[in-house]
């Protein structure tokens, strides 16, 4: 088990202004971030991140949307870092979502969901050497 997840505020949460709030509640949630920059992914870049999702339906969709404008990344620490920040973000679907997370709290749809959290540790580390090289971690 790790400490370490991967997060991304997406462009539907960036263009909403809900940026500082969301990085309010992980901090809250006793998240250390590690690592964050402000950025915008290319439609290839995108392409390239959520490759795993290549033969999926909604892939072109999704490469769209995450292109679509700036993208907050960052890697946040924690004791169990994968599953509670997968707990803090709440469910795909803002509807089904629990109380106080943070998709119930900002998202809109299951598309446009406010935030990508790693699904396991293996996953968390790609994402996040992805985006951050060792320089840019603390």
């Amino acid at each position: 088990m790790s400490n370490s997840t991967f997060t991304m505020i997406k462009p539907d949460a960036t263009s909403k202004g809900y940026t500082g709030a969301i990085l309010d509640q992980i901090i809250k949630a006793g998240f250390k971030v590690k690592a964050m920059k402000w950025t915008n992914l290319t439609p290839a870049q995108a392409g390239q991140f959520y490759e795993v999702h290549k033969e999926r339906p909604f892939y072109g969709e999704l490469v769209d949307f995450m292109s679509s404008g700036p993208i907050v990344a960052a890697i946040l620490e924690k004791e169990n870092a994968v599953a509670d920040f997968r707990t803090l973000i709440g469910a795909t679907n803002p509807a089904q979502a629990a109380e106080g997370t943070i998709r119930k709290n900002f998202a809109a749809s299951i598309g446009e969901n406010a935030v990508h959290g790693s699904d396991s540790d293996e996953n968390a580390q790609i994402e996040g050497n992805f985006f951050f090289s060792k320089l840019e971690r603390f």
